[in-house]
């Protein structure tokens, strides 16, 4: 017979002590932090739900790699075994470290495209969007209707809009596109799975009009989950054979090791072309380091190997997915709308169904996330018009499509009475909705204005 309860398919081998702060000492660190979450101390978070990004814990199989780590600064092994892992996983045959995966993204952009480019994508996600629109590029958005619909419980919301696709390239021709990418799964969307036939359907567009294809491959695994549960005829196949029909179907992808590669820190990009790989490791030299560690230390290039196969075992992503939808269905019996189907590394609340009193001009997401703070410790993060809203010279905005507050849960960290824990809270915020204030901004910076602005309460 099944059983309900959420096993985590491991045993806790070391602990780290959190603290329950007071509401003063809670509010104080909000006043601090300009009411931005980004500004609180670690030991001011109970629960941390920021990003599962470099946040979950390593397993002994990786801490026992890492002992391993050969610091040579050329031709380290620690660098064969980590190039080896990634070739074997995703059969691109260049592989270039970098030390995290917006790192990938700076090289990938500044090699492949420029000012008046236009770079096509399910979702970008902030990074992306920055280093694309760094270069001079527009980031272009194509998701599926239904992925900007948060109640839709379409299987596959990350989808890229092939029709959308198609106009784009007919609107603004072939030449101004250097690349296509696909965001798997679509964070920014609400952690949304793509599916194999949406990636085919990708491949035969670019194919047909000699376009690169890339993959935002941060939550492989995950994806490759969603599509064995959903989508007809791929039941029977493991993670492994999905994961490598994905990434058969692109010319290259980035990576950010600090999520499906299980590791605190490290990315890397990954290619087919070796004459964009020659120039891609040509800037790597003069920004990571060299060719054989990027930015990485041997022993970071160790545990990223081990986390990538980790990641792929069926009892861990069967825990994944199930305990992030778990905490779905703790906030929806609170009355909170999130977006549906769950995603795979988080949980979206919609702040604008909940707060519908706080216009998108006062945030809304920022607002619901800095009162599950305030209320229990909590840090979630703004998925909304702080991270997406577009500026314009006149200082006005337009907001974003959606408000959302994700609660990213960290690989391998939190048990099942943590996760209950942040229900209870997000239930207490639902009840006492209508007394919420809005915010403005009063700092921001011109890149990536979430990490570092400062907020007032309206």
């Amino acid at each position: 017979m099944p059983f309900h309860t959420i096993i985590e398919p491991f045993r806790i081998h070391s602990t780290q002590r959190i603290r329950h702060t007071t509401p003063e000492e809670r509010e104080a660190a909000l006043v601090r932090a300009g009411y931005n979450l980004f500004g609180l101390r670690g030991e001011e978070v109970l629960i941390d739900l920021l990003t599962d990004s470099g946040t979950g814990a390593m397993s002994s199989r990786q801490w026992a790699a890492m002992m391993d780590g050969d610091e040579s600064y050329a031709g380290s092994s620690s660098y064969e075994r980590f190039r080896d892992t990634v070739q074997g996983l995703t059969g691109l045959a260049e592989v270039i470290p970098t030390h995290q995966g917006r790192a990938a993204e700076h090289i990938l952009f500044s090699v492949m495209a420029k000012r008046g480019q236009v770079v096509p994508n399910n979702t970008h996600f902030d990074t992306t969007r920055a280093n694309v629109e760094f270069v001079g590029a527009e980031a272009r958005d194509l998701v599926i209707a239904e992925g900007r619909v948060p109640s839709s419980e379409h299987p596959f919301k990350g989808n890229m809009d092939l029709d959308a696709l198609e106009a784009t390239i007919g609107e603004v021709g072939v030449e101004r596109i250097p690349l296509v990418m696909v965001t798997v799964t679509n964070n920014s969307g609400g952690g949304q799975p793509v599916s194999l036939e949406n990636l085919r359907g990708v491949r035969r567009i670019c194919d047909a009009h000699g376009i690169p294809l890339f993959l935002d491959a941060c939550r492989f695994a995950e994806n490759a989950w969603f599509i064995k549960l959903r989508e007809p005829g791929q039941t029977d196949r493991t993670p492994r054979e999905i994961v490598r029909e994905m990434f058969s179907l692109v010319d290259g992808c980035t990576m950010s090791a600090k999520k499906d590669g299980m590791a605190n820190i490290g990315g890397f990009l990954a290619l087919n072309d070796a004459e964009v790989a020659r120039k891609a490791r040509n800037l790597l030299i003069l920004t990571e380091g060299f060719p054989t560690y990027g930015g990485l230390a041997g022993y970071d290039m160790e545990a990223i190997a081990v986390g990538l196969e980790e990641v792929l075992d069926e009892d861990y992503l069967r825990y994944r997915i199930r305990s992030t939808a778990y905490l779905a269905e703790k906030a929806e019996s609170a009355g909170v709308p999130t977006v549906r189907p769950p995603g795979g590394h988080a949980v979206y609340l919609d702040a604008k169904a909940l707060l519908t009193h706080i216009p998108p001009s006062q945030y809304p997401a920022q607002a619901l996330a800095v009162e599950l703070y305030r209320t229990g410790g909590v840090r979630g993060v703004e998925i909304g018009s702080v991270m997406f809203g577009a500026r314009h010279p006149d200082g006005t905005e337009t907001p974003s499509d959606m408000e959302l507050v994700r609660l990213a849960i960290p690989r391998r960290t939190y048990t099942q009475s943590h996760v209950d824990y942040v229900g209870e809270v997000i239930k207490e915020v639902a009840e006492r909705r209508d007394q919420i204030r809005g915010l403005t901004i009063v700092e921001q910076a011109p890149w990536l204005r979430h990490f570092t602005a400062r907020f007032a309460p309206v």
